[in-house]
Formats: C-alpha cells, sequence, structure tokens
C-alpha cells in the first residue's frame, strides 16, 4: 500500500506516521509532503529517514492508495481535488470538505458504511466532535437523542505546533500573544475561532453540524461552548445528552457507552494528563439528571482521537471494506 502525508511535519502531520506505525498499515512506500520551509527534513518510519518534499499539484499525481491530509483548509481546497481526480482516496483532516454534501464526514467506528465503493474525499472531522460523537452514539443508538449541552476544555495543541509554543514561551515569562486572543497561560479562554452572525464561534457551529452530519439526524439540538485550556495535549468535555426516551438505569446507560468501539467508561477520575498518546475515548463521572438525562465528563488525546487515529482508522476501515487489504 502506498501513502502520502501532506503536512507531514506538523503536530498531527507527524502523529500520523506514528499511527501508521504502531497500527502496522501494511505500508509499502511512504512520501511525506509539506511547504518549502520543510523540505528536506527527516521523519522517522519503521526505522528508517524519511525526507519531507515539497507539496506541488504534480506531487498529488502520484499514483498511491492513499493520501492523508493535515495542512489546513485552503492547501487541502488546492491539492486535494487534484489527488482524487487521480483515483487516489483523499482522507482530510481540515475543515474544507466536512459539510459537502456529497463528501462523506466519517468517524468509522460510527458510520464507516458510507466508505463501502467510495472513492474520493473523505472528511475527517472536528476534533472534539470526534470524541464527543464516540461517547454518545450508542446512546442514539438506543434511545435517541434529543440535545447535546457541551462545554468544552481544549488543549493549546488544538491550534498546532504554535499554540504549544505559545504556552510554554508565556510560562517562561515571555510577553508574546499571537495565536489566542488572550494570555493562556494560568487562563481559559472562552472563544476558538471567529464569532459568527449567531454569536456562535467557529469551532462551536463545527460540533453542531458535524454532529448532525455524522449521527444523520438533523433534529438533535447541539449546545456548545468551546473554550481553550493551558494543558498541552487532551481536550476534555463536560457533556449532557437528553435522550428522547427513558433509560433503565445509570448501569445500563454505562454499558451502552462501553459497548462503543474505542471507549472506556470508568469510574476513576480521569483527565487531559492521564489520555496524551492514548488511541480512546474516556468516559467517567457518568450521572444521572432525570429519566432521560444524563451527565458525563469525556477526555480523549485530540491529536490522536481527535486527528491522526482517526484518519488512520478511516484508511484501514476503507482499505479493508474495498479489498485493498
Amino acid at each position: 500500500m502506498k501513502v502520502g502525508v501532506v503536512g507531514a511535519t506538523g503536530e498531527v502531520g507527524r502523529a500520523m506516521v506514528k499511527v501508521l506505525e504502531e497500527f502496522n498499515v501494511p505500508v509499502t512506500e511512504l512520501r511525506l509532503f509539506a511547504s518549502e520551509r520543510s523540505v528536506g527534513k527527516e521523519i522517522e518510519f519503521r526505522g528508517e529517514k524519511v525526507k519531507v518534499e515539497l507539496l506541488t499539484e504534480e506531487a498529488m499525481k502520484w499514483d498511491c492508495d492513499y493520501f492523508l491530509f493535515s495542512a489546513g483548509a485552503s492547501v487541502s481546497r488546492k491539492f486535494a481535488p487534484i489527488a482524487a481526480e487521480n483515483g487516489v482516496t483523499v482522507i482530510d483532516n481540515s475543515s474544507a470538505f466536512r459539510m459537502e454534501k456529497d463528501i462523506p464526514l466519517v468517524v468509522p467506528e460510527v458510520n464507516a458504511h458510507l466508505l463501502k465503493g467510495y472513492t474520493g474525499i473523505i472528511a475527517n472531522p472536528n476534533c472534539s466532535t470526534i470524541q464527543m460523537i464516540l461517547s454518545i452514539y450508542k446512546l442514539h443508538e438506543v434511545y435517541g437523542i434529543e440535545e447535546i449541552f457541551v462545554a468544552t476544555y481544549q488543549s493549546v495543541s488544538g491550534a498546532g505546533h504554535k499554540g504549544i509554543e505559545e504556552l510554554l514561551s508565556q510560562e517562561r515569562g515571555e510577553n508574546v500573544v499571537r495565536v489566542f486572543p488572550k494570555p493562556i497561560h494560568r487562563n481559559v479562554i472562552p472563544l476558538i475561532g471567529d464569532v459568527q452572525d449567531n454569536l456562535f464561534t467557529q469551532e462551536e457551529m463545527k460540533m453542531i453540524n458535524e454532529t448532525r452530519k455524522i449521527l444523520n439526524d438533523y433534529s438533535i439540538r447541539v449546545y456548545p461552548t468551546t473554550v481553550r485550556v493551558p494543558v498541552l495535549y487532551g481536550h476534555s468535555e463536560a457533556v449532557m445528552v437528553r435522550l428522547k426516551r427513558p433509560f433503565e438505569s445509570l448501569e445500563k446507560v454505562k454499558e451502552i457507552i462501553a459497548s462503543g468501539e474505542d471507549v472506556v467508561v470508568t469510574d476513576d477520575l480521569v483527565t487531559a494528563v492521564d489520555v496524551a498518546g492514548k488511541n480512546e475515548t474516556y468516559v467517567c463521572r457518568l450521572r444521572k439528571g432525570d429519566e432521560r438525562s444524563i451527565l458525563f465528563w469525556n477526555v480523549a488525546d485530540n491529536i490522536r482521537v481527535g486527528a491522526a487515529t482517526n484518519a488512520v482508522r478511516i484508511l484501514l476501515k476503507h482499505a479493508k471494506m474495498n479489498g485493498r487489504m
């Protein structure tokens, strides 16, 4: 299997290479692409150094099986269609194609059926959406979901390596505020992305629209508040779900959530620090509001579960469903 990674030197791109190796994806040839300033850098894959190449339109005509993109929406809009038109399956981590009607938005544990017989661009959802969906999709199958109230606590790595550098520089006492609208060190910023006409931010609208599309239920009402916190890796979410039908017991709810793939439900307290480097979504502090409402704490590594791991799981599921493995 020939695989290309676009945006290979970024936080998510590097994680994609690691996850390809950790998941033993049968890669026979790996090529890495990035902008001019990263050309010539080397990234290790299976004990060998792979040199980063310049991202060009011609490079996107490489006859490979998959391209994994994590280079931002503008880059994806320019280059991903070239690869797709050349018959390559593209898994794109940006927001560029997520809400396009004919492009599948995939969390493979939830809606992998969309991959059968499909070739073209596949959209990888937003990080905060993925981990929330993984913790609720089984509830939706059993009871139906009416409303979701969610407050996120999103790490600085969600803004890329520059977000990490900004927090670390502020921790060293440097007065650098470029990435976030306020100092992030010892602070909490209730704003991620630009504010839209309806006063929700871009990040909040992603959670609303993507949740409905992935679950294929546009009646679900989603009320998010997305918040940046001074944590390096790991997004956390305080979630309240109102179901369409009453649930039998909290134990039954726990059992249903835990039946989801790649979800761990625990009575232990799990925090962002605990999940860094892991590929599962963790649910704890599960409790009952009323006969149709449950509340819980949800945490996952945003670079992995929220991006790289989901992309590689899409690749593996697509390959298996379409006879490529």
